[in-house]
């Protein structure tokens, strides 16, 4: 015990809790499907964090020290946000029968769409990066550069942008729609990941520059959500 505690990932160490606070995604997922109305998805979000978990799970095993808590969250979460898909696409099928059943449709094409897109660039990866990086210059550096566009170590922090575009495009949500636990989820893995993009293999700026943005636009909406529910009543 005394040796895992005090191990490169133990609980003495960011490589343990920034991982742990992931578990609050998934665990927002499951808590919202338990105790929560389908009303208050957000299936832009959760569409969302399906593709960030899945691009994390990948991330977890490629970084070193190899993560399997990151791993598990994100494999967690990708489960817990898949199912409040579910409950979204039913719900407004039920909700609105004239509507509905053509919008979730219409989500179901975008998103097949961009799964397929991001397998066909999975497949064109490596054949491009072997005609670049035998070049000069800074093309071919970053072809070879571990956190360069051709490794996970940049595809999966740099994904995490589009939490925080979703964060932006919903500033003005009404509070009764917004999730208190997804947002206070967001907004604490946000700050501790920003520790957590210093003390990996290798350091990754981009990763500490999407995690503030997050911490910064989802905090937004967790005050808006508090102020509302706790100080104005």
């Amino acid at each position: 015990m005394a040796g895992w505690i005090h191990s490169a990932t133990g609980p003495m160490t960011t490589h343990f809790w920034g991982p742990v606070a992931n578990w609050g995604l998934a665990g927002s997922g499951i808590y919202d499907a338990s105790l929560k109305g389908p009303e208050i998805i957000n299936e832009r979000m959760s569409a969302t964090q399906v593709l960030y978990s899945g691009l994390f799970v990948r991330f977890a095993w490629a970084v070193q020290p190899r993560n399997y808590i990151l791993a598990s969250c994100h494999t967690a979460n990708v489960l817990a946000q898949s199912n409040q898909l579910r409950r979204w696409a039913v719900h407004k099928m039920e909700t609105d029968p004239e509507t509905g059943p053509a919008t979730v449709r219409t989500a179901g094409i975008m998103g097949a769409g961009l799964a397929a897109g991001i397998t066909g660039m999975i497949f064109a990866s490596t054949p491009l990066q072997n005609s670049l990086k035998g070049g000069t210059g800074f093309v071919a550096r970053m072809a070879v550069h571990p956190a360069g566009p051709f490794y996970i170590h940049f595809w999966a922090p740099n994904f995490k942008w589009a939490l925080s575009i979703n964060n932006l495009m919903d500033y003005d949500r009404p509070t009764d729609k917004i999730s208190l636990s997804m947002t206070s989820a967001l907004t604490l893995t946000g700050l501790i990941f920003m520790r957590w993009s210093f003390v990996i293999t290798p350091v990754n700026y981009s990763l500490f520059a999407v995690n503030a943005a997050l911490s910064t636009s989802s905090g937004y909406l967790l005050a808006r959500k508090v102020k509302a529910d706790y100080i104005d009543k």
